[in-house]
């Protein structure tokens, strides 16, 4: 279990759910794992402990993304621990749903703000930090960047720019040898899932019926394409958006 061997990972928003799965698969296979969390700071420590006890090697490093200071210090932390960068993968996000009458600017803001200036400051920092071998980007994003949900138009349109972002830095960072990437996960049931209300409601009930294959996603699921993109194995893929959904074709 070597594909990653040698390389060092950044996962932001690697607490819980999406962003932890793919930080123990990185883990797992070779990489040396930073663990970012923006508040959580027992399940990344939960994260890391579970990454090392299977003999791996991590840290957690606090930072909010929407915060250019705490973005610098968490690149600044990783060349400490690490002293180089390989991957970024640009996790961290918020998701909110309402009605355009509830829509207020400060949401605006805390979505914009983290979901895709956080990851825009991640990325100039990875670029800094990789080395002459170049590296590698990946963006989750979601399903709805190209399949909007009713009620999710803000959320919809930070995901829909993330898209943009990955294609254009693709030809960007191209001759650097720095591939970017897109992952869209269908839905997904996380914690976030479970406080929200999501999971066993009627909205669950209607995305199965939606997904051709038929059941809710796992962390797994995008954690194991993550690992592939990540990977030698994925050395001639850029600018892509791959949809990781189960087939789903509406929310």
């Amino acid at each position: 279990m070597d594909k990653l061997t040698n390389k060092v990972a950044i996962v932001t928003g690697a607490s819980k759910g999406i962003g932890a799965a793919i930080a123990t698969y990185f883990a797992a296979e070779g990489a040396k794992v930073v663990v970012n969390y923006a508040s959580s700071k027992e399940g990344a420590d939960k994260v890391v402990e579970a990454i090392t006890a299977n003999g791996g090697t991590a840290i957690a490093v606090q930072a909010d993304v929407s915060k250019e200071a705490d973005v610098i210090r968490l690149f600044e932390e990783t060349k400490n621990a690490y002293g180089t960068l390989n991957i970024l993968v640009n996790n961290a996000g918020v998701y909110q749903f309402c009605p355009i009458e509830q829509f207020t600017t400060d949401s605006f803001h805390q979505h914009f703000n983290i979901n895709v200036l956080g990851s825009l400051l991640a990325i100039r920092e990875a670029v800094k930090l990789f080395g002459d071998n170049g590296g590698n980007i990946i963006n989750i994003s979601s399903e709805v960047s190209k399949m909007p949900m009713s009620t999710g138009s803000v959320y919809a349109a930070t995901k829909a720019a993330l898209d943009a972002i990955t294609i254009a830095l693709s030809k960007e960072l191209g001759a650097k040898n720095i591939r970017v990437n897109s992952i869209l996960p269908g839905s997904v049931e996380t914690e976030g899932t479970h406080s929200t209300g999501i999971t066993g409601s009627d909205l669950e009930k209607m995305l199965i019926a939606n997904t051709p294959l038929g059941r809710i996603g796992q962390p797994d699921d995008i954690a194991k394409v993550a690992l592939f993109l990540a990977s030698d194995e994925a050395a001639w893929i850029t600018g892509e958006k791959i949809s990781v959904s189960g087939g789903i074709y509406g929310f």
